[in-house]
């Protein structure tokens, strides 16, 4: 193994605190990684690494020498693109994570753009809505939207999510068309529960600046936005979705906007990544790229 190799493991064991979860990131048995880790203390002199029998933290000096590392690799990676003929673009795969929705409706449709602007590049494509180690899942940028709870990552902010409430014929038929959240307490929400926490989220509407919440009846659950859509066009109840999300089931009339004067809180996207240092031109491209995709398609 090579001192870069020594380098980008010794990272790798950083970011996932771990032996095990490193060795499983990068395919080796945790006996190599951990034999490439005391080959690094000892070639540098130094402890790098406080370990117990579950966690793995770097110790003063190698927090010091992580954040060089990081610059080394990505100095590493520049200098082997530094004699490709000026006509050479980014290559490589590109490993990327996307809510549900966004990947289906939004990203994967505009792909054959970016693969054509930049054919060197292959695109590994995750659609899900939980949430995703980006470390421990290989992967190297995820889109997330809501308020962010890992600050170990670098956010890129593309912007807000506006949140309409919507219902179907069916359902304002049956019980009348709310016309304020007074109005609620004589109608049903499907509720959604959170894939990663499995939390049920309260109705919510904005006062001005001051954030209202409440909790709405409701014989429904649904962990999926596919799920959340297709039970409010079924007309099990209320729901407040992004506007992109059902812009053409309101084109239709296949569903109404309800209460447009209390809607939600809009939702922040951003596309997050594990250290600006070590940023491919890969990831740079697609990030340049997807940024005015979404202004355009989610934002508008």
């Amino acid at each position: 193994m090579d001192r870069i190799e020594l380098f980008a493991t010794f990272a790798r064991v950083v970011e996932c605190a771990s032996f095990t979860r490193a060795a499983a990131t990068l395919g080796q048995p945790r006996s190599s990684v951990s034999a490439a880790i005391r080959l690094l203390e000892d070639r540098l002199g130094t402890r790098l690494l406080h370990r117990t029998t579950r966690h793995v933290a770097p110790t003063q000096d190698g927090l010091a020498f992580y954040e060089r590392c990081l610059r080394l690799i990505a100095d590493v990676e520049e200098a082997e693109t530094l004699f490709r003929s000026a006509g050479d673009g980014p290559a490589g795969k590109l490993r990327i994570d996307v809510p549900g929705r966004i990947g289906r409706l939004v990203i994967a449709p505009a792909l054959p753009d970016f693969l054509a602007r930049y054919p060197d590049i292959s695109v590994q494509l995750g659609v899900t809505d939980r949430a995703v180690n980006l470390v421990e899942d290989s992967v190297d940028c995820v889109l997330r939207v809501g308020p962010l709870s890992d600050s170990s990552l670098i956010a890129r902010n593309l912007g807000e999510l506006r949140l309409i409430n919507v219902a179907s014929p069916t359902y304002l038929a049956r019980l009348g068309v709310p016309e304020s959240p007074e109005d609620l307490s004589a109608h049903e929400a499907v509720h959604y529960a959170s894939p990663s926490t499995g939390a049920v989220e309260d109705w919510q509407w904005l006062e001005g600046e001051r954030l209202h919440s409440r909790t709405m009846a409701g014989r429904v659950t649904v962990n999926s936005a596919e799920a959340y859509i297709a039970c409010c066009l079924a007309g099990l109840g209320l729901i407040q979705i992004p506007a992109y999300d059902v812009a053409a089931h309101l084109a239709a009339g296949e569903l109404i906007e309800v209460m447009p004067e209390h809607r939600a809180e809009p939702m922040p996207v951003a596309l997050l990544y594990p250290h600006r240092q070590h940023l491919s031109r890969r990831l740079k491209v697609f990030a340049h790229w997807l940024e005015p995709l979404l202004r355009e398609r989610l934002f508008a």
